[in-house]
């Protein structure tokens, strides 16, 4: 698998882009592929490049539709803050990009997989749903060590510095891999992303509503996590949550950590195209 940054430069030219209005400024969407409509959501400190590994594998079968989220990446800062703030624009300019009656699946990572639930469980005709390493889910973490604050640096102008967080961090939150390990497409993806990010999300993410959004849903839900996820403990999250829907299917990736879908995406790929298969 690919992890070179001119992957970036390859998948950008590839992308239908959308800025959608809504009534406080403009989404930003990038679209893949023909077939049945599939949209991906990312997580916090991130941007639609979070499925740089993934989006060519799904949009061989799919149309795929990535947004930044508002307040993330190329997409405008939602009015106000809240989960409430940053869902009203993402839906909104997702039935002005495909129709609100258009049948489509949601995967979401992170973040987003807290963010796709709550879409799937106000938006009609969500006929599955993906969830990856999904916040919302109040249940234990186990963190790897404190993160560094790499503000300072990045406003100080000192690349050295940045660089040695976005890897100590990379490290920590989102790989298994120790910081000398991780390669140049991750390291890229992450830097940027988070020099971009206008929107909160931790405090979102760890007051849950997760489990709520997905009895209103109660369609068919697929909860992956890599084994080394700091950010929940899968084997005592997975039952939990996949008790109450009917037709869950649970998934514990090896060798992957929180960014499962990037990590592991030789898993992660076939894992997604049999659970969207029409």
């Amino acid at each position: 698998m690919r992890t070179d940054t001119a992957l970036i430069d390859t998948l950008s030219a590839q992308a239908r882009t959308e800025r959608v209005a809504w009534a406080g400024g403009r989404v930003c969407w990038r679209g893949f592929g023909s077939g049945s409509p599939v949209v991906l959501v990312h997580g916090g400190h991130g941007s639609w490049l979070h499925w740089v590994r993934n989006i060519e594998a799904l949009a061989a079968q799919h149309t795929v539709w990535v947004p930044d989220l508002p307040g993330f990446g190329d997409s405008d800062a939602p009015e106000g803050e809240g989960l409430a703030a940053l869902l009203a624009p993402a839906l909104s300019t997702l039935d002005t990009l495909i129709g609100p009656d258009t049948p489509l699946q949601l995967v979401g990572f992170s973040f987003g997989g807290l963010v796709a639930a709550h879409l799937a469980a106000r938006r009609p005709r969500v006929r599955r749903l993906a969830l990856l390493g999904t916040g919302g889910h109040q249940g234990a973490r186990r963190p790897r060590g404190e993160l560094v604050n790499w503000k300072p640096a990045w406003r100080a102008g000192d690349a050295t510095a940045v660089e040695q967080a976005m890897r100590h961090n990379l490290a920590m939150h989102m790989l298994s891999v120790v910081a000398d390990d991780i390669d140049p497409l991750a390291l890229r993806v992450h830097t940027e992303a988070c020099v971009r990010t206008r929107f909160r999300s931790k405090e979102i993410s760890r007051t849950g509503g997760l489990a709520a959004a997905l009895a209103v849903y109660a369609g068919p839900t697929l909860l992956a996590w890599g084994e080394h996820d700091v950010t929940a403990e899968p084997a005592a999250i997975a039952p939990v949550l996949a008790a109450p829907l009917p037709g869950a299917r649970t998934r514990l990736v090896d060798g992957a950590g929180h960014w499962v879908q990037y990590e592991r995406a030789d898993a992660i790929n076939p894992l997604l195209l049999d659970w969207l298969r029409d």
